[in-house]
């Protein structure tokens, strides 16, 4: 399904994956906070976001996956971190305040509703905040030869326009500081 107002590319809800084969997925995923090529990788998101916060920042890592890194990454420059994941760290009391920001990295294309999936994060992200998302973005490539589609958990695939369309939504400003990385911030209100 092409949502025709933002431009977002949705599974339909009968092929959606089924928990089972979500965590199967999930627990292939060779996410070692000692892999250097893994961290470069998540460099992409934390370099730009951390120009961004003020010293003591307080951050929760929503999809942290079966090996968290970002956190680590992110705690060792001084940011106090919390992490969420509903498979690897479903402890939902993380998710009762709210942040200094909030990052989101490889984990929105698994959002089976990503509508409620940022209303969510949008609760989650303290006014002046910073929400950081990474997830490749679909360009002019023929969709059915692009590898992303190819994994069967990814399900729901954003354009840029689909970032600019989500921050209009929530009145949120938008930047695009690097391939395939998006950061929002919520007004201060």
């Amino acid at each position: 399904m092409k949502c025709e107002a933002c431009e977002l590319i949705h599974m339909t809800p009968r092929d959606l994956p089924n928990a089972t084969t979500e965590f199967a997925r999930y627990q292939s995923h060779e996410n070692d906070p000692k892999d250097e090529a893994y961290r470069r990788f998540l460099d992409r998101l934390a370099v730009p976001l951390v120009g961004r916060l003020p010293p003591g920042a307080e951050g929760l890592d929503y999809g942290s996956g079966p090996g968290p890194t970002l956190s680590i990454m992110l705690e060792q420059q001084g940011f106090a971190m919390s992490i969420y994941d509903p498979f690897f760290s479903p402890d939902s009391q993380v998710l009762d305040r709210s942040y200094d920001f909030v990052t989101c990295t490889e984990t929105a294309e698994h959002f089976f509703e990503p509508e409620k999936e940022f209303e969510k994060l949008n609760g989650l992200v303290q006014p002046g905040g910073w929400l950081a998302v990474m997830t490749e973005l679909f360009r002019d490539q023929v969709f059915v030869d692009w590898r992303y589609v190819r994994d069967e958990t990814h399900v729901a695939f954003y354009r840029q326009r689909t970032m600019q369309w989500i921050a209009e939504w929530l009145d949120w400003s938008v930047s695009f500081p690097g391939k395939d990385v998006v950061i929002f911030r919520k007004p201060i209100q």
